[in-house]
């Protein structure tokens, strides 16, 4: 196991740097007379004899990669903050100079199969925020899988604010997709419950359109204090750990991530953020109505429990009786393929958010 640095004053006072992995440091005043042994320098200033004395220990040193709009070697995950900095509430189309926007539009312009250069910058990323989730992630998180297209101020919208209500009121921590609809309005709920006052100035911009001054219109109608937030980066054991995360993706850049969730793991491959976010799913997923993508999560989520490729059966709930059953029978068909098996126990078709909390709260883990 490699031991990271993230810190300067760590590595000064180091003894021995093999094998660790140094990333975005400024060691050009630091005297390397350590053994650095199989080390890996990822995005780090070194000076000449640095470099020489790196080489001869067969460390390698991945250099900063110019001219991106994000951070290659980042050791930490994104905060709202941080993702919109720059943006002018009063200014709708300034969204479009954020670091998200202008990340979204490097990635268009690269296409869907980049360069070798930018292929591996964005690997790089993802890998770095890979390792970023493990640190800030709690033991048995849940998910919640939904529509995007849930407009604020509708009917849906309102149930999905009072599950994560239900969750955070349990303790949980929610995982969601990060983006807009459902995956905004369960963390909002875990934050603050149902609060009528918030979800009527929301209602004002239902939904967002194409252009960055519509997506600035829907990012300025959410409230600017909800508590609970938590800085960005590793997250030492026993301290407060994030309620709400994320994990949204620039491949469907157009839409942007939800300011609900305190910190996001945001991907530039969805195929990476998909099989993850399932994945550390360990405490359960909750299936509430959506289209195609919540569908195919279904059974991208089944499949690893009735193979057990990622440890025990975790619980599916499915959440909307008429919809998984009749309207888009998907929990039918997964129930007959459980048959048998540990995973059968662990699947529960409901109408009441109540029920389905405390079926989460019953799993070992």
């Amino acid at each position: 196991m490699r031991t990271e640095f993230t810190d300067l004053d760590q590595v000064r006072a180091a003894d021995d740097l093999r094998n660790a992995v140094l990333v975005g440091l400024d060691l050009t005043d630091v005297d390397l007379r350590v053994p650095v042994d199989g080390a890996l320098f990822l995005g780090c200033a070194l000076s000449p004899v640095g470099q020489r004395r790196a080489a001869a220990a067969g460390a390698l040193v991945f250099p900063v990669i110019p001219d991106l709009p994000y951070d290659v070697y980042r050791s930490r995950l994104y905060t709202p903050d941080e993702l919109f900095a720059g943006f002018d509430p009063d200014d709708p189309a300034s969204y479009a100079d954020t670091p998200d926007a202008r990340t979204y539009r490097h990635s268009r312009a690269q296409g869907h199969n980049p360069d070798p250069l930018h292929a591996l910058a964005e690997r790089l990323h993802d890998h770095a925020i890979t390792e970023a989730l493990a640190d800030a992630l709690p033991e048995h998180p849940v998910a919640v899988m939904g529509g995007h297209a849930v407009a604020r101020g509708t009917d849906g919208y309102r149930r999905a604010v009072e599950l994560g209500a239900n969750l955070g009121e349990a303790g949980f921590t929610v995982l969601t997709g990060g983006g807009p609809g459902v995956m905004e309005a369960v963390p909002l709920g875990v934050r603050v419950g149902v609060d009528d006052g918030v979800l009527k100035d929301l209602a004002r911009v239902p939904v967002f359109g194409a252009d960055a001054e519509s997506i600035g219109r829907w990012l300025a109608a959410f409230p600017a204090d909800l508590p609970g937030s938590v800085p960005a980066g590793p997250v030492p054991a026993g301290s407060g750990r994030p309620r709400t995360l994320g994990i949204p993706t620039w491949f469907y850049g157009h839409e942007p991530p939800n300011p609900a969730c305190e910190l996001h793991a945001k991907y530039f491959a969805n195929s990476v953020r998909e099989d993850g976010l399932l994945t550390i799913a360990t405490g359960g997923i909750v299936y509430t109505p959506g289209s195609a993508g919540t569908v195919q999560e279904v059974f991208q989520d089944y499949c690893q429990n009735h193979y057990g490729s990622v440890g025990p059966a975790a619980p599916m709930v499915f959440l909307g009786k008429d919809f998984w059953v009749d309207e888009v029978p998907a929990a039918p068909l997964v129930r007959r393929l459980a048959r048998g098996r540990e995973a059968e126990r662990w699947i529960l078709v409901t109408d009441d958010p109540d029920e389905a909390v405390g079926f989460l709260q019953e799993y070992p883990g």
